[in-house]
């Protein structure tokens, strides 16, 4: 929904659990922040057993002191019965915050972080921090970093990618989860705010466009593929390929790459066949 309608929700008061319609048997369980999941009345084993990421939300805006506290308490936990948990630490509504506020609470988060667990005892625990916001791309990118960690594939995709890139004319791959809006793998060069967010917005404009235009016709068995090219004000081309109903690859290239592009569209061809063998030799379910 966008941002403005989430002033009107409700706080969640009971543990929700939402399947998600992806690609990935992906589930997501939401705990109230007045809830402590360590407390006896919760079975520990049944909600971290099976865990792929525990992803702790803290309002930058608000009092950080106890939801720090309960984090602590939570990795403790953690590592002593399921260290191959993720940990992901989201400072969130950081819109609101200068520049300078985001980063000094961010570094106070992980040093007060890493002084409770070295006094603990535990001195090597990965964790990862990101600063999010609903109101710019800030929580999908790092949604699609935590997601990234829990897939088996990452690698593979990575290299398909890369190779994809250098014998394409493409600057910038990424392979998009198209109903969340979560990149699941990019290529290793490095990731460009603006050229995730224009590939983020690139998405809307075709998910808007095909619900006009994407209706079946009564002879057809089924829409074809989606395929888009858009030409930029500053010479950069924005290409869109469906791979499949969830995912559809988009790359940034210059205008002189197209040229070519029925040289492209083979290439993604074969990109999507191998992506198909990928996915076919291993699961993709996490939560």
């Amino acid at each position: 929904m966008p941002p403005t309608e989430t002033l009107f929700l409700e706080s969640t008061t009971r543990i929700q659990k939402d399947p998600i319609s992806s690609f990935m048997d992906f589930q997501v369980w939401d705990f109230p922040g007045q809830l402590n999941p360590l407390d006896d009345t919760f079975d520990f084993d049944n909600i971290f057993g099976e865990l792929g990421a525990l992803i702790w939300v803290i309002d930058a805006q608000d009092e950080i002191l106890d939801p720090l506290s309960r984090l602590h308490s939570t990795i403790i936990a953690l590592q002593r019965s399921y260290p191959m948990v993720n940990i992901e630490v989201f400072i969130h509504k950081v819109d609101g915050l200068s520049d300078e506020y985001k980063l000094d609470t961010q570094r106070d988060i992980m040093q007060r972080t890493q002084d409770e667990l070295e006094d603990g005892g535990y001195d090597n625990v990965q964790i990862s921090y990101h600063l999010t916001s609903i109101y710019d791309h800030s929580i999908f990118e790092a949604f699609s970093k935590v997601i990234q960690k829990l897939l088996p594939q990452l690698g593979t995709l990575e290299n398909l990618l890369n190779v994809l890139c250098s014998n394409s004319g493409i600057e910038k791959a990424f392979l998009f989860d198209v109903l969340s809006k979560i990149y699941i793998a990019t290529d290793s060069s490095p990731v460009d705010v603006q050229s995730y967010e224009i590939c983020s917005d690139f998405i809307d404009v075709i998910v808007d466009v095909s619900e006009i235009y994407g209706v079946l016709d009564e002879t057809e068995e089924q829409i074809p593929e989606v395929s888009s090219v858009i030409r930029l004000q500053n010479g950069m081309v924005l290409y869109l390929r469906e791979i499949n109903k969830f995912l559809a690859l988009i790359c940034l290239m210059r205008k002189e790459g197209i040229e070519k592009q029925g040289l492209v569209d083979y290439n993604v061809q074969i990109f999507q066949t191998a992506l198909q063998k990928v996915f076919e030799l291993g699961g993709t379910g996490v939560r």
